[in-house]
């Protein structure tokens, strides 16, 4: 719809039960957005240097209110003026009045959803960033108010380096912005980090499998529990990641076959992975698939929410572990858990990693150390047949 916009026009405005745009005739481009909620404001349709195949971008001008309708038209033609010139007109705000606040919110849009961590970026924005940082201006950041950051979660070393290296990222691509020209991480040391290597015994997985069933017993939304536990035996059976089984769909398993063939956007090494699926793994899949919870998804979320697939499990972990007597155990130690049991089997290490999609012998090398038993039962047997002891049976070794 297209009329040239007027105060009548702008107070009146309704949506037509969806987002509704008003594009003005006066200043080509500029428009009166009415979203489903009724709120109004001011867009700028504009393409970002010449010819047709320039990037398209619909910024907000500003909220109707905040912003008159002749104030808009004038910062309206400011943009188009700076967007034929090939400047974003929203990037070449004055960089001096750029908060941590909106280096935040555009690392958020721009470049946190590349990445499979983009959750737990936000909640590392939210809990530590936002509420010491938000208000400072990027351009006043210094070493210091981030060394002081980092070193006030001296006592969570994992966290306090993450959020170390969120920050970094965040300033690495402000620069690239030209947003500031300086990175105030440069220069600050990282805690040392105990690698974690927590496997549970044959007693504690006992344990566990019972505290799920009575987590979902005792449960006040047995449906919504029901898919946490299901996801942890998932977790348990496969040794998959968390991402990978929470955000897994129906049409990655071949359940005749019994194969889950994982695409490459779904795997933490960018590459197609192909895993056998043992009998209870099957089994579990063949249960949640005639619950009939979604076409799609394996795990999906409650019906609203803004994901499709379930996000939020560690509530129900800490209370599953707390059933199970369990202390000190992430969720990811179940895929420690599962390396070892397949180390006491008898599995090589290139099997693991294969099993675990690891594309590096490095990162299966960490579980050689569990081989000993298995080495040692082995040798054991060795021993026990050249000495000829009781039980063991002598063979004769043919040329």
């Amino acid at each position: 719809m297209a009329q040239k916009l007027n105060k009548q026009i702008i107070a009146t405005a309704k949506h037509h039960g969806r987002e509704s745009i008003i594009w003005d005739t006066d200043v080509p481009g500029l428009g009166l957005r009415i979203t489903k909620t009724g709120a109004k404001s001011f867009i700028l349709k504009t393409r970002i240097g010449g010819g047709r195949s320039a990037p398209v971008r619909k910024p907000t001008l500003g909220k109707v209110g905040n912003l008159t309708l002749d104030q808009a038209r004038v910062k309206a033609r400011e943009w188009k003026a700076l967007a034929s010139d090939g400047i974003d007109p929203v990037r070449n705000k004055e960089k001096s009045g750029r908060t941590v606040s909106d280096l935040c919110a555009e690392y958020l849009i721009v470049h946190a959803p590349r990445k499979r961590s983009a959750n737990e970026d936000k909640t590392k924005i939210d809990q530590y960033l936002i509420p010491r940082l938000g208000r400072l201006l990027v351009s006043d950041i210094s070493f210091t108010d981030i060394e002081r950051l980092h070193r006030t979660m001296k006592k969570t070393p994992y966290a306090a380096n993450r959020t170390l290296a969120l920050i970094s990222k965040m300033f690495a691509l402000a620069i690239k912005w030209e947003w500031t020209e300086k990175n105030p991480t440069i220069g600050i040391e990282r805690y040392p980090e105990e690698k974690r290597e927590r496997f549970l015994s044959p007693n504690e997985i006992k344990r566990l499998s019972q505290a799920l069933s009575d987590y979902v017993e005792a449960a006040e939304r047995p449906n919504e529990a029901v898919k946490a536990a299901d996801a942890f035996r998932m977790l348990m059976l496969t040794g998959a990641r968390r991402s990978e089984v929470l955000t897994s769909t129906w049409d990655m398993f071949d359940l005749e076959a019994g194969v889950w063939n994982k695409p490459s956007s779904h795997t933490k090494q960018k590459k197609k992975h192909r895993i056998p699926l043992s009998p209870p793994a099957i089994q579990l899949l063949l249960k949640i698939k005639d619950r009939g919870d979604d076409p799609t998804c394996v795990f999906p979320s409650r019906r609203g929410s803004k994901n499709p697939y379930l996000t939020e499990i560690k509530k129900g972990w800490i209370k599953v572990c707390k059933l199970a007597e369990l202390k000190d155990v992430r969720i990811h130690d179940l895929r420690h858990t599962y390396a070892s049991v397949l180390v006491s089997g008898g599995a090589s290490l290139p099997l693991i990693g294969a099993l675990l999609g690891h594309t590096q012998v490095q990162t299966t090398q960490r579980y050689a150390h569990l081989m000993d038993d298995p080495l040692r039962e082995a040798t054991n047997r060795v021993g026990a047949i050249m000495e000829g002891g009781d039980g063991a049976e002598i063979i004769e070794l043919v040329r």
